[in-house]
């Protein structure tokens, strides 16, 4: 269906693509992943010709139609909502006008217009597009609204139902859950699901690729690599993958070194001489293997927490909140107490934003009252974060800023976990993307936490391996948390209550995300366990508090024994080593060889340290790898 042989494509001095190649089939649903900046858009425009490659060639099968949904925003003109999605072509959008408008068109007769109308299947067309848009959020009162007076999000949502109505051979869709609530998001992955025709999909929610696509295409240092199965699959190949051509890295390491040792010791000897420069040359033979560079992220760093607050954290009580005439809450009660994980859920415009700023005291109260508890402090993650950062300082200074205690070594380790690497520490604000700007100001909160979390869509702008950092990072903060996310991973790995809001009622689900799935959306999914007992009785917030505590006393004892042993296994090699150097030294003394067997004890013992020495570094490695699992899980 589609292939793109050896494409390079750079911009200066930086390379996107280097000699790049790709098939794409017809039943493929692949992921297009790799890190923000990597190329992945430039690689979808490339496909569809609105970019050219510096070299190499992209060929599309004939007859294969290509349907494109951009990142960045799409404009409309003067046609509703339903005329918009179903645009399918400038043909169909002329016949529509004659058949279901009654205007004339010159070079279209009305009876010809009909016939063709129908064989374009354009009755069904109108009810599939309403269908579409309906799923995708669109009240059916809103069909015939003019497209021009949507907001960006609800406007790409609209150029989003126009291309599921198009139906190509060939669907690509950059970031297309960005602008959609969680009721869109998992209707469209049920649509896509069922889709006929390839998929090739840019998205930083794990989840929503786990769920539809067959394969992986990563994106890294210009280079694609294509993976059977789903995201999750992709991590356990990449991890294999790595850890074979780091095993061949070594071997290869080890026999140069063994090359070298017999040319260092023997080139200056007569009889030798000609054996060691046959050793030059089969090591100048070898094609040499880079040493691999791990794709995967390390996060170990840790945090300062919050000061402890009392047990009510806030309260809403009796709160009514209105835009104008537009009424978002009615006597509304809310309560979050100390070490609640609230995840907030439901469709846009619902209030969800509404209730954080509630919450967070930036939204005045009408009528009732806001309570704050006894020490609380709140920091608010709004989707207007950047406007809380300093232009004129640096990047590593605007980190710092809040955090003058905060050690800078600590404070570049966050940063680098957060694509802020190297010199790029040294920007001046001003200079940043949109998208950097937001994970500036997600390390500043990390640094200094207050003991209440206030976020709306804390994902937004950030990559996949971004969005694993943040995860470990909140995992790890022992303040309380609410949030808005769409991201499904993410509700899943913080979440331990979720709360739907729509229509200004707030129904409250006490388990985590998976209990929520089942029984407001009706999804089941057996192997995430509801964190309510049986016959649905909420658990209380200190029960809740208590497993809580008692799962991370368990996981910190599992990880504690790990840990001495890696410990034991690092003083064990530092023994070997030293003692390594005492027989080294000793072996090289001419007088040792005097005592013929003092110095074959001597090497005898040498080659039994040696080898206890490699047993002992393939122990620690076992044990320093299961460590890194256990702390970044």
């Amino acid at each position: 269906m589609l292939t793109l042989s050896r494409i390079s494509k750079s911009y200066g001095a930086r390379d996107l693509l280097a000699r790049a190649s790709l098939q794409v089939n017809r039943g493929d649903r692949l992921g297009l992943v790799g890190p923000n900046g990597a190329g992945k858009s430039t690689l979808m425009k490339i496909v569809l010709g609105q970019v050219e490659p510096d070299a190499g060639e992209v060929r599309c099968q004939r007859g294969v139609t290509p349907g494109y949904l951009p990142q960045e925003a799409v404009s409309a003109g003067e046609e509703s909502l339903l005329e918009l999605a179903t645009s399918i072509s400038e043909e169909f959008v002329k016949l529509r006008r004659v058949v279901i408008e009654g205007s004339e068109e010159d070079d279209i007769p009305v009876e010809e217009a009909h016939r063709l109308y129908q064989e374009l299947d354009g009755y069904r067309l109108d009810s599939n597009a309403a269908r579409i848009l309906k799923g995708l959020g669109f009240a059916e009162g809103e069909l015939h609204r003019p497209a021009n007076a949507l907001s960006g999000g609800w406007m790409m949502r609209a150029h989003l139902a126009r291309l599921l109505v198009l139906d190509p051979d060939l669907l690509m869709l950059d970031e297309p859950t960005n602008h959609l609530d969680l009721p869109s998001l998992l209707w469209l992955q049920d649509y896509l699901q069922r889709y006929r025709g390839a998929l090739l999909i840019i998205s930083h929610d794990r989840e929503f690729l786990n769920g539809i696509v067959n394969g992986i295409v990563a994106l890294d240092r210009a280079d694609l690599q294509r993976y059977r199965g789903n995201y999750d699959d992709y991590l356990e190949l990449r991890s294999a993958a790595e850890e074979q051509e780091m095993a061949a890295y070594r071997n290869q390491q080890k026999e140069i070194n063994r090359l070298m040792t017999f040319v260092n010791r023997f080139r200056a000897k007569n009889t030798k001489a000609s054996q060691a420069q046959s050793k030059l040359k089969q090591i100048d033979r070898m094609e040499k293997l880079e040493a691999p560079v791990s794709e995967k992220r390390s996060f170990r760093f840790t945090f300062p927490q919050p000061r402890r607050s009392g047990l009510r954290i806030l309260r809403l009580s009796g709160v009514d909140h209105a835009y104008g005439d537009v009424q978002v809450y009615r006597s509304l009660d809310f309560q979050v107490e100390r070490g609640e994980r609230i995840g907030l859920v439901g469709p846009n415009g619902a209030g969800k934003s509404t209730l954080l700023k509630l919450l967070a005291g930036v939204e005045p109260i009408r009528k009732g009252e806001r309570i704050p508890g006894l020490n609380v402090e709140i920091g608010y993650f709004s989707q207007h974060r950047v406007e809380m950062l300093d232009e004129n300082r640096s990047v590593l200074d605007e980190a710092l800023g809040d955090a003058p205690s905060i050690a800078e070594s600590r404070a570049r380790d966050v940063l680098g976990c957060f694509l802020f690497r190297g010199d790029d520490v040294f920007k001046r604000v001003r200079v940043l993307s949109g998208g950097e700007k937001s994970r500036l100001a997600l390390v500043k909160f990390l640094l200094h936490p207050p003991n209440l979390l206030l976020m709306d869509e804390p994902t937004t702008h950030l990559d996949i391996d971004s969005i694993e950092a943040l995860v470990y990072a909140l995992s790890q903060y022992e303040g309380s948390l609410v949030f808005v996310s769409h991201d499904a991973h993410f509700l899943r790995s913080l979440a331990e209550e979720i709360v739907h809001i729509e229509h200004g009622e707030i129904l409250r689900y006490p388990g985590r995300y998976g209990y929520y799935l089942e029984k407001h959306v009706g999804r089941k999914e057996p192997e995430d366990v509801p964190a309510a007992p049986e016959g649905n009785t909420p658990l209380s917030a200190r029960e809740r508090r208590r497993l809580k505590a008692r799962e991370r006393e368990e996981r910190a004892r599992r990880v504690g024994r790990i840990r001495n042993r890696v410990d034991a296994e690092e003083r064990a090699i530092l023994a070997i080593e030293n003692r390594l150097t005492e027989l080294n030294e000793k072996l090289m003394n001419p007088a040792i060889y005097r005592d013929t067997s003092f110095a074959r004890a001597l090497r005898q013992e040498q080659r039994e340290k040696e080898r206890e020495l490699e047993m002992r570094t393939t122990e620690w490695e076992t044990a320093a790898a299961e460590y890194a699992r256990m702390v970044e899980d």
